[in-house]
């Protein structure tokens, strides 16, 4: 089949791109290397919903992150994730730190960010008791909010795959033909299959580098910046009612306390460069380092509820000459007509995510030389997942009444019954393995970190997919689960 898109890449941005392109008469595909969505930056980023106020007046940066923004609430209403708009404050120590902060709401102001204030001590204290007492003043944003980037990730290409957009997982792209060798039409070359586009949209994160290397696109350089962060538990779920940032650096936006989507409490990250795009190791001076610093906005932090720790890494992009780009690569190449670039979309690129979709259709429209024709068929509403946790007593009992799976639980910490992790798995864009049921459920996700859950998990995967439990894996590859079988 020759479709008229093809987007390299499944994180969130690379599914709201899907998602713009499905309202339309387009055949569009999503070439993803990994055995799942979400399997890159997206999965591991602070979740925060930025109001806007930090990047550069006039960037495309400023403008798709105020205008994403906007879009969060009604996307999550339609797609059923997580989001809630709590509200951000920038956290001034001193008077240097609030000067700072002035020029953060001068920014805002020329950026359209709405809802900002520069609130005093007695102010911010009222909002967040447990702040450290040398904090003098903040900005608060009431536009910024919290969601599951995971979560948001699957419920998006979700609904790009239920109006038509098709999907394939674990291929890993090694080689792109230009199209003046097949008849004006780009070939993605994965091992596994071509693919035949008119259009390519590369949206491959961390590697969108040699991506458009292997297009003879534009030249420039992703060099990764590891984050680490810490988790804890629910029970600590007072600690901050607001995203809490310091004031920001050349670096990025700091070390952040936040509460998340989910009801836990958020720490870091750290912001560390690196060579290895694929080191997401944490480290213990890295959790040292982020428990120090965000001990200066929120002393004392728990560290005995800490349940996990995990990095990110963030795609930062360079031109030829060393010098960081600070702005998105969002653009139909120069030399390679209708081949898109969409890189270096690092914080706040969730933020963006819903807008970048809508700026990119654009740019597809304009490279096609078409004048794109609404599909008749297309639904914006995907159904997920019923939370048995969340339900009322009544609906429990109706829903056990449904369907008696609501009536097992699996994970305890969570309470995620065997019914939530079934549908999970035979969802339009499934889980696979323990990590994809994980994202997908919360289940392994609690205090324990699946160790009371994962063998159950690991048996439900084996029997809905019809797979031996020994090819059950964490995380795709080689990372099973089971060994062999001993009787």
């Amino acid at each position: 089949m020759t479709y008229d898109v093809a987007i390299i890449g499944a994180g969130i941005v690379g599914s709201c791109i899907a998602r713009e392109l499905s309202k339309y008469k387009l055949a569009v595909c999503m070439v993803e290397k990994a055995d799942d969505v979400s399997c890159g930056t997206s999965k591991a980023n602070s979740g925060i919903v930025h109001a806007g106020y930090d990047p550069v007046p006039g960037t495309l940066m400023a403008k798709l992150n105020v205008e994403g923004t906007a879009m969060y609430k009604k996307l999550s209403q339609e797609l059923h994730f997580d989001y809630k708009n709590i509200g951000s404050l920038v956290v001034g120590f001193s008077d240097a730190d609030m000067e700072h902060i002035k020029k953060l709401y001068e920014r805002g102001t020329a950026n359209g960010v709405p809802g900002m204030k520069i609130i005093n001590q007695e102010e911010l204290r009222a909002m967040e008791p447990n702040i450290a007492e040398e904090a003098v003043g903040a900005l608060l944003a009431e536009s910024a909010g919290i969601t599951s980037p995971y979560q948001a990730t699957w419920a998006v290409a979700e609904n790009a795959v239920q109006n038509g957009v098709k999907l394939f997982l674990e291929n890993e792209v090694h080689e792109i033909v230009p199209p003046e060798t097949r008849d004006g039409y780009w070939t993605i070359k994965t091992g596994q299959m071509d693919v035949v586009c008119r259009c390519v949209i590369n949206v491959a994160g961390l590697f969108a580098d040699k991506i458009s290397e292997m297009a003879g696109a534009r030249k420039f350089t992703i060099k990764p910046r590891r984050g680490e962060y810490f988790l804890l538990d629910n029970k600590c779920a007072d600690l901050a009612h607001h995203t809490l940032f310091q004031c920001p650096d050349e670096k990025g936006k700091g070390v952040l306390v936040t509460p998340t989507a989910d009801g836990n409490i958020l720490v870091g990250p750290s912001a560390d460069d690196d060579q290895d795009k694929t080191n997401t190791a944490t480290t213990r001076n890295g959790q040292e380092a982020i428990t120090v610093t965000a001990e200066k906005t929120i002393p004392n932090i728990p560290k005995r509820n800490i349940i996990n720790s995990f990095s990110g890494v963030r795609a930062i992009p360079y031109d030829e000459n060393g010098n960081v780009i600070k702005d998105f690569i969002i653009e139909e190449d120069e030399k390679a007509k209708r081949f898109i670039n969409v890189a270096g979309i690092c914080s706040p690129g969730l933020s963006a995510a819903p807008a970048i979709g809508l700026y990119v259709a654009g740019l597809v429209e304009k490279a096609l030389d078409v004048k794109f024709e609404k599909n008749p068929d297309f639904t914006p509403i995907r159904k997920g997942i019923e939370s048995f946790k969340h339900a009322s007593d009544k609906r429990k009992a109706e829903l056990i009444e449904e369907n008696p799976l609501y009536g097992r639980i699996i994970c305890r910490c969570e309470m995620i019954t065997e019914a939530e992790i079934v549908a999970a798995i035979h969802s339009p864009v499934g889980a696979r393995d323990l990590d994809g049921v994980k994202r997908r459920t919360r289940a392994g996700m609690g205090r324990c970190q699946s160790g009371f859950c994962s063998p159950r998990v690991t048996e439900i995967i084996s029997r809905e997919l019809s797979i031996p439990m020994t090819s059950v894996t964490k995380n795709g590859g080689c990372s099973y689960i089971l060994n062999s079988k001993i009787r």
